[in-house]
């Protein structure tokens, strides 16, 4: 089996990407993905140009540097096009939304019924039932509100 690695190495590159990408489905991290992708790329070039074992390794080194650094800049500017995930923050949802007191805020504290649940809020003044406020923060399971402009 060596003896056939030694004398056909596209057979070497080609297995080893196989490998890798076969062991990349075992995980989720991505990097053996293009470390698989450029050892069959290795293998396709020794099998169309063959190269001393030096400049394989050296093709192999350089290819899944470029590859991973490509792969690095691609997830970073998609990181920045997906919106945050609000799964399990019921709180930061309802950043925005605009809600009436039923009772007033006494130290700028007080309660607000949102659905069927009910609210500790904050704001920076007293304000009297029946305002209309806008919830700008959460602070633990504290809604930040201030007045809205009217």
């Amino acid at each position: 089996m060596l003896a056939e690695f030694v004398t056909h190495p596209h057979w070497f590159w080609l297995t080893l990407g196989g490998l890798l990408l076969a062991a990349e489905m075992l995980g989720s991290s991505g990097y053996l993905l293009w470390s698989g992708i450029a050892a069959i790329l290795v293998g396709l070039l020794v099998w169309l140009f063959p190269l001393s074992w030096e400049w394989q390794g050296g093709l192999f080194a350089i290819a899944t540097m470029i590859a991973a650094w490509f792969w690095y800049h691609w997830m970073k500017r998609r990181d920045r096009k997906v919106a945050p995930n609000m799964l399990n923050q019921r709180g930061n949802r309802m950043i925005g939304q605009h809600l009436i007191l039923h009772q007033p805020l006494v130290n700028g504290l007080g309660h607000v019924q949102v659905g069927d649940s009910s609210w500790r809020v904050q704001a920076d003044s007293d304000l009297p039932a029946g305002s209309t406020v806008i919830v700008v923060a959460i602070e633990g399971i504290t809604l930040r509100v201030v007045p809205e402009a009217s």
